[in-house]
């Protein structure tokens, strides 16, 4: 057996297993895969006896934090003569993340039939999805499976049960990265400016329209429905024991073939890029995020690490969204970072003064350390700034913002040297002699020793 093949073993395709099939999305073809039959048994459950199912299968949120889904559910207060509402945050906006879009490109039914499920659970007659305006065939196509699931009777009169009526409104937003954060996306449902809450009170006592709320990632809700249909215990016998269960990994970057890979929770970066085909031909990884730009970087020491919610964390990083951004030797790191710190200084939303002013300072150390018109004692204030947003800012934009500068500077402190004492990257290959063409200082090609599947 080839190490591809003994690889491929490791798949899991559930979410993504009929995607490559003509009119994937259609209600007809989701029905040929058993579609709405987990919708059928969760219907005959007790709404509570089903929360509980969910949580004793062990779903954990795929939108990046890892909590627990059933316990979310669970939160919402009973017999509080108030609406319940469901939001799904389909703003899928981490740079480097792209499971979200596909799935729903591909196959929204799945979203739809967990959605029905979901608001049974909690009590909810009316559920919201919140998309991204820009990807307009996206919306065009989610719009088209919510009519035909109006048709079928799956949403609409009766969807609940006798003289239960569920309703679902898909939204488009207008392309902020911080409605992404689940208070800011509450906030722009409602036609106001995204902007973080002040919690308390949580979406689950006070969400959209001050009422008992649940907002779930698109990848969580669209899981609910395999659990159902095939038992906890079979979601169970994959992943880990705390991170049960599959999920979409977002391979992209600097490798031979990008795309979504639909494993278990605990698969290894290692294992990815040999069904991958390794990095590009002739290259190595050099650093890599586990779960989009807003989780602190890793390197090619961390091949072997479970990509699950304790593995990662227990290297220093977040799972977050597994959106694994590989980047090989070519790359300049400071170059990377500067990148991303001038996206997320331009996607604060400006409401707590340590993002609004960290991310703006930031921005302008970072491109004079790039282009070498720093100092030394440049790279402890920058350190110093990024302390000063982390875990200080209304939401985790400002989180995200730093992971880049701390890790960077934890693993790769020497190149931000080498940008100042040279005056400038040395791996722009018009000023450098070490990068330019792949060729090292003595004029050896230094790739001929990186044919590594990393």
């Amino acid at each position: 057996m080839t190490t591809t093949e003994s690889a491929e073993k490791l798949l899991s395709p559930v979410l993504s297993a009929f995607w490559d099939e003509p009119e994937s999305w259609t209600l007809e073809t989701y029905r040929r895969h058993d579609g709405y039959e987990g919708l059928r048994k969760a219907l005959a459950m007790d709404p509570d006896e089903l929360i509980a199912y969910v949580k004793d299968a062990g779903l954990r949120g795929r939108g990046g934090a890892g909590f627990p889904t059933g316990m979310k559910w669970q939160f919402i207060p009973q017999g509080d003569d108030k609406p319940h509402y469901l939001v799904v945050n389909a703003d899928e906006s981490e740079p480097g993340t792209c499971k979200d879009i596909p799935l729903l490109f591909a196959n929204p039914h799945s979203l739809i039939e967990g959605i029905v499920i979901a608001c049974h659970a909690i009590r909810s007659h009316h559920a919201f999805i919140y998309l991204r305006g820009e990807v307009v065939p996206v919306l065009r196509r989610l719009h088209h499976a919510v009519a035909e699931a109006y048709a079928a009777g799956y949403l609409g009169k009766d969807a609940l049960g006798p003289g239960k009526d569920l309703e679902l409104t898909v939204h488009a937003g207008a392309g902020a990265y911080i409605c992404g954060e689940e208070t800011a996306l509450l906030d722009s449902l409602e036609g106001r400016r995204g902007q973080p809450r002040l919690r308390p009170p949580f979406p689950a006592v006070a969400g959209l329209y001050a009422c008992p709320t649940v907002v779930n990632n698109v990848e969580s809700i669209a899981s609910v429905p395999a659990i159902l249909a095939k038992g906890k215990e079979w979601f169970r016998s994959m992943g880990s024991e705390k991170s049960p269960g599959f999920t979409l990994y977002s391979l992209s970057g600097h490798v031979a073939n990008p795309g979504q890979y639909e494993a278990p929770l605990g698969v290894t970066l290692r294992q990815l890029l040999d069904l991958s085909g390794g990095m590009r031909p002739g290259h190595r990884l050099k650093f890599w995020t586990p779960g989009g730009s807003s989780t602190p970087l890793l390197t090619d020491e961390h091949l072997d690490v479970p990509l699950d919610y304790e593995g990662v964390g227990a290297a220093g990083s977040m799972l977050g969204t597994k959106a694994l951004q590989c980047f090989d030797e070519t790359t300049c790191v400071v170059r990377a970072v500067t990148r991303w710190t001038e996206f997320y200084a331009h996607e604060s939303c400006g409401k707590c003064t340590p993002c609004r002013e960290g991310t703006y300072w930031l921005v302008q150390l970072m491109r004079d350390i790039e282009a070498g018109k720093a100092d030394m004692a440049d790279l402890d204030k920058i350190a110093d700034i990024a302390d000063n947003i982390n875990g200080k800012s209304f939401c985790a934009l400002g989180d995200g913002a730093a992971s880049p500068i701390f890790s960077s500077l934890q693993f790769f402190r020497e190149e931000y040297e080498q940008h100042i004492t040279g005056r400038g990257c040395p791996f722009d290959p018009a000023r450098s002699t070490v990068w330019a063409d792949g060729a090292g200082a003595d004029g050896d090609d230094d790739n001929a020793h990186l044919e590594v599947n990393a």
